[in-house]
């Protein structure tokens, strides 16, 4: 029988941080919170093998950032790092540093310096409250989300919607219930781009996912774990605002979707008895859902470092004096004032910066990535540190030999996007900013249906 157990603790950036998502955005300081941030870890065990799946507010943790947490967390559970998941919500409204950003990022470098041992603690205190339990799955489906690839007028692609574009509306749920039925945990998985709140946003939020949380919690009870798909490819139906009531209402809209398909799960197999036929104005059959054995309880890990093949980019020396040159313009716009030159500034620094990160990611010809799948009874969790297109985290849930699939991008790290051998073609924004090359789709799918396939060989 497995044994499981939950905790939380809050990781809510401190005001005035650093808040540099977002190239269109003029300002560069966190002014406020809409709502806190929260990390929140499911220990799972068997007796023998020992899992940790942590869900964290937060856009993404860099390779050195997930190995400072993987260290930290098992020193002080002894859990090994091949079983524990770090899962980024991804938002892209909370702390964030980058070159052409001067204020706020002494605030940055102190939270993510702390955040290794209060991710540790959380863990920590999941596997005290350790009991036996018993888990289930369902699937729902919910339409926050669209295909963020138009095209413009101009034939440009752009980041949108695209109402024609493949999307993946799917809610997989997975329940964690103790012996006597009460939700222990409520782990929910779906593809979509937290980018709800947009430029004009100045506050610290979890965007729609801390929403998502909330209105599972209230409806089903236990802690609830928001593990993010392959979003490489989707965005929200409403995107970029800074109304945070907007990313309010989508997350409920999840978040009763997934309380739903939580409601229906029963972990326990059960077949029906008629007791007895009792008369009355019409005949009222009596039943009883007698309990016909127990549910999986089988734990597993396969983890793996894989090579995909990287893309060509421009030289290195090259790409660096460009950034330079674009956070010199940036200074010199941000004495001047205006705002219009700053957001034009802000642009084209923050693109150059991503296309120096890229080509650094790409110099070898191949990217490393870690693909992590877990067994917890008859589901699977498979997680890669990248953005993934949609089509990949499908065509993984359909070969994975698992009751329910939950695909999960953004995490244990973050490398970047994955785009379709399709989408090369078309351009945009993700295959220029990939440090993979056309080919890694269909050798992250093999990766990942293969460490799936794995879990379920005897």
């Amino acid at each position: 029988m497995l044994s499981a157990g939950v905790a939380r603790t809050d990781i809510t950036p401190p005001v005035g941080v650093a808040h540099a998502n977002w190239g269109a955005a003029v300002h560069q300081r966190a002014e406020g919170v809409d709502m806190p941030f929260y990390s929140t870890a499911l220990y799972v065990t068997d007796g023998e093998t020992n899992v940790a799946v942590v869900d964290m507010d937060i856009c993404y943790v860099a390779a050195d950032e997930d190995q400072a947490i993987r260290e930290r967390i098992s020193k002080q559970t002894g859990i090994p790092h091949d079983c524990i998941r770090l899962s980024s919500s991804h938002t892209h409204s909370g702390a964030h540093a980058t070159p052409w950003v001067t204020e706020g990022t002494d605030l940055v470098e102190s939270y993510l310096r702390e955040l290794p041992e209060k991710l540790a603690r959380t863990v920590a205190q999941a596997r005290r409250r350790a009991r036996p339990v018993r888990t289930g799955s369902g699937v729902g489906e919910c339409r926050i989300n669209v295909n963020r690839r138009p095209k413009a007028p101009d034939g440009e692609l752009f980041t949108g919607r695209n109402w024609d574009g493949f999307v993946d509306h799917e809610v997989v749920v997975m329940a964690v219930d103790d012996l006597e039925g009460n939700p222990v945990a409520t782990l929910v998985n779906f593809a979509c781009h937290p980018t709800v709140l947009g430029p004009p946003n100045r506050l610290l939020s979890p965007d729609y996912p801390g929403h998502v949380r909330r209105t599972v919690e209230q409806n089903v009870g236990g802690l609830c774990l928001f593990l993010q798909g392959a979003a490489g490819n989707q965005g929200p139906v409403d995107g970029f605002v800074g109304d945070v009531e907007v990313p309010r209402r989508l997350g409920r809209r999840l978040g009763i979707e997934a309380a739903r398909v939580r409601l229906e799960i029963d972990p326990v197999p059960r077949r029906e008895r008629l007791v007895e036929i009792i008369p009355s104005g019409a005949d009222l059959g009596m039943y009883e859902d007698e309990p016909a054995g127990e549910p999986d309880a089988t734990l597993r890990v396969v983890d793996r470092v894989v090579r995909l093949p990287a893309k060509e980019c421009r030289p290195l020396d090259e790409l660096r004096a460009e950034l330079d040159r674009r956070i010199a313009e940036l200074e010199e716009a941000r004495r001047g004032g205006d705002e219009a030159a700053i957001k034009t500034a802000v642009m084209r620094a923050k693109r150059a910066g991503i296309a120096f990160r890229v080509a650094e990611r790409a110099s070898e010809g191949t990217v490393p990535v870690r693909v992590q799948a877990i067994r917890i009874g008859s589901v699977a969790l498979v997680g890669v540190p990248a953005e993934p297109f949609a089509e990949i985290g499908v065509e993984v849930k359909r070969r994975s030999p698992a009751g329910r699939t939950l695909f999960c991008g953004y995490s244990n790290g973050l490398t970047g996007y994955v785009p379709t051998a399709e989408a090369f073609e078309e351009g945009g924004y993700e295959t220029r900013t990939t440090p993979f090359g056309p080919d890694a789709a269909q050798a992250m799918i093999e990766a990942c249906a293969s460490a799936a396939g794995e879990l379920w060989k005897d």
